[in-house]
Formats: structure tokens, sequence, C-alpha cells
């Protein structure tokens, strides 16, 4: 069973959730319901809960103080919103799990499962701190880390020390600054889309590149990029119109 406390200050909120865990997720044993942050804070005092359900907007204190009350957050947390997009972009660097109101049960159901897999196997959850200190860098995305998820759990780095992505079949191989190769269980797909706000762009079908660390373009039929790690990389025919949009829109020249 899963230690859990709800904490959201609407009531309705709080009734609804309840009775989709006890519907749709018997592993979860409910401890408290919170309905602000002070009254919350001292029952995880007490209650030493493994999964908290945290409503975002709260009176007062929002989930936000209260996690950075307790930082470093002892326990796993599942944030149930209905904040804007650069908190769900905030979401989906820092690998933390969130659902959107109304609650959807089958997103939920997989949700409280990646809980339970991180409380089983022990893994150290960077997430929630990568994420707060996230919420204060949407503005500047070089800037923000990024969660990557390997076989022990997750890796965090900065955004600015990748200096290109490559693509392996369902996999995706990050290329750092300082040399270091790191694989993430993801598509290059799927961060090309969650990178799309950064100053990362698709050069061809295996690379994503970091445009930040392009010190020389080669021209050609699509042309080629020379990266600070000296790395060389073809731009595909097809790529070549966006990539050049995208570093005359980066760099004004």
């Amino acid at each position: 069973m899963i230690k859990t406390i709800l904490i959201d200050d609407e009531p309705r909120g709080l009734s609804s959730l309840r009775k989709l865990l006890e519907l749709n997720c018997p592993e979860v044993k409910i401890l408290a319901e919170c309905a602000d942050a002070r009254h919350a804070l001292d029952r995880i005092a007490e209650l030493e809960p493994e999964l908290v359900f945290l409503d975002i907007a709260m009176p007062e204190k929002n989930g936000f103080d209260l996690l950075n009350e307790l930082s470093p957050v002892p326990f796993e947390v599942i944030f149930v919103t209905a904040h804007n997009e650069y908190t769900i972009q905030a979401f989906k660097y820092s690998a933390v799990d969130y659902l959107l109101k109304p609650v959807e049960e089958d997103l939920m159901v997989e949700a409280v499962k990646r809980a339970q897999q991180r409380i089983a196997g022990k893994v150290s959850a960077q997430q929630v701190e990568t994420f707060l200190y996230n919420l204060h860098k949407v503005q500047t995305p070089a800037e923000m880390k990024l969660c990557i998820p390997d076989m022990k759990g997750f890796r965090v780095i900065h955004l600015s020390e990748v200096v290109y992505c490559e693509s392996d079949s369902s996999y995706t191989i990050f290329h750092l600054l300082n040399g270091t190769v790191l694989t993430a269980s993801r598509s290059i797909i799927e961060y090309e889309m969650l990178l799309e706000r950064s100053a990362f762009c698709r050069i061809h079908k295996s690379f994503l590149v970091n445009l930040h660390h392009i010190k020389e373009y080669v021209r050609g039929e699509g042309g080629s990029v020379i990266l600070t790690n000296d790395m060389v990389i073809e731009v595909s025919r097809r790529k070549k119109e966006v990539f050049m949009a995208r570093m005359k829109e980066l760099f004004n020249y």
C-alpha cells in the first residue's frame, strides 16, 4: 500500500480525487485530506507519506510554497492542476507527473503506477527539485534543466550542456560538452517536441542539435554544421529551410 495524502483547497476536488483513487487504485491508502498548505505541512510531518497529490493554486501558500518549505522533498508528488502552458513546460522538462483538471482516470492510474515503481525502487527523486528550479527559468529556456530517464532512474543536466542528440531507434543519445554520453529511453521525436521552445533544431532525421553550439555552417545541397565539440553533422535538404529560419530567428542576422 502507498501511504498517500491529498491536498486541494476545493472540497469537490478532494472528494472527486478520493473517489477516483478508491475506484481505480486500490494500492493507494489515503491517510489524510488537507485543504491548505499549513494543515498539509503538519500532516506530512506527522504521517510521513510516500505519495502526495498536490493542487497548485491554493490561498495564502500555494503548492510551490509548500514544496519549497520541505526541500528536499521526501516523497513522490503528483500535481493536480489547471495551470498555464509555461508551467506544463516545466513539468515536462523535469519529468514530474501532473494531472490536468478534470482528472482523467487512465492518466491518473498511469501516474500512480510510475510513482509506485519509483517508491519500490527507492529511486532518489530529483524531479521535484528540478521542477522548482525550472519554474524560475521558463522565460529563459537555455538555463533550464532536463531530467533524462535511464535504467537507474533519472540524470539531471543543464540544457546548455547538450551539444546534440542522436537517434538510436526508440532511444536518444545525448552528447554533452564535456564528452559525456547519456542514453535516454525516449525517442528523438519526443525530445524534438519537448525542446521546441528552446534552441534545439532537428537538422536531420537522426540529429537534434543545440543551435547555441554551432560554430560554423558549410554551404551545400543541405550543407553541414560544425559544432563546438568539432562534430560535423549533415543538414538534410528537407530540413535546411527550417534550420536557416531558426538560426535567423535566434541570432538576428
